[in-house]
């Protein structure tokens, strides 16, 4: 395992949440595993150039055990000419039960927007799940708190306070990761979670990100939250592990 993946702890069945670099994290970690699966619960963009073979099937399983090229991609039907649809959470168990490799699954939505707060039939986790990873964007920091850059900025406001405008502060996605109707929104009990702040390009981020880490860390169940990961998933590059 790779020090990026030791990090986020990921191996198993790993679910990412959030914004601001789920699905990046994904393909990377699964470029970088050995006999990794990638797959979904909800909607997933076409991600065939980012792994060797995609798969639309109802038999998951089945279609596995004929497979040996890796990373494979394996979806129940492609929705829409854009999108593949996702897997119910039970199925998605019973692969990574079946499997001998990580499973890594996009667990929400986002609109490829930079921060957000889950809506109430979100994520789609399975109870089985090792690992979640919620996902922020250091970028966000200094923003305002609206559609262009928030997924449902009426939710983070609600969790944190503020009004709908107001500039993103550190402390804001702190609270919003660390939130058990937040980032930590349907981690089944004995999941660990490990929140990841993306997009850490520079010092000036990495400085932002640290905040981020420093005010999950103190508002997280650490029974939960072990770590806060600070990266650039663009290069799949680990920057640093706060605890």
């Amino acid at each position: 395992m790779t020090q990026l993946a030791s990090a986020l702890q990921a191996d198993g069945l790993v679910c990412l949440v959030g914004a601001g670099g789920k699905k990046t994290t994904i393909y990377a970690l699964a470029a970088q595993a050995d006999r990794a699966i990638v797959t979904a619960t909800v909607r997933i963009p076409i991600f065939d150039p980012h792994v060797a073979d995609v798969v639309v099937t109802e038999d998951p399983i089945g279609e596995l055990m004929l497979r040996e090229t890796w990373p494979l991609g394996l979806v129940p039907e492609q929705e829409f000419e854009d999108r593949y649809a996702g897997y119910d959470p039970d199925t998605v168990t019973d692969l990574a039960r079946a499997h001998d490799g990580p499973v890594f699954v996009k667990a929400d939505g986002a609109r490829m927007r930079e921060f957000k707060a889950p809506a109430a039939n979100e994520p789609q986790i399975p109870e089985t799940a090792d690992t979640v990873i919620p996902v922020a964007s250091a970028h966000i920091v200094g923003e305002p708190l609206d559609e262009e850059l928030v997924h449902r900025p009426e939710r983070v406001a609600a969790l944190t306070g503020v009004d709908v405008g107001s500039d993103v502060t550190p402390e804001m996605v702190g609270t919003v990761l660390a939130h058990p109707d937040g980032g930590l929104r349907g981690v089944p009990h004995d999941t660990t979670a490990i929140p990841l702040i993306n997009k850490v390009d520079d010092e000036e981020d990495e400085q932002v990100a640290r905040k981020i880490a420093e005010a999950t860390l103190e508002q997280a169940d650490r029974s939960v939250v072990p770590r806060v990961v600070l990266a650039r998933m663009a290069d799949a590059e680990l920057v640093d592990a706060l605890e």
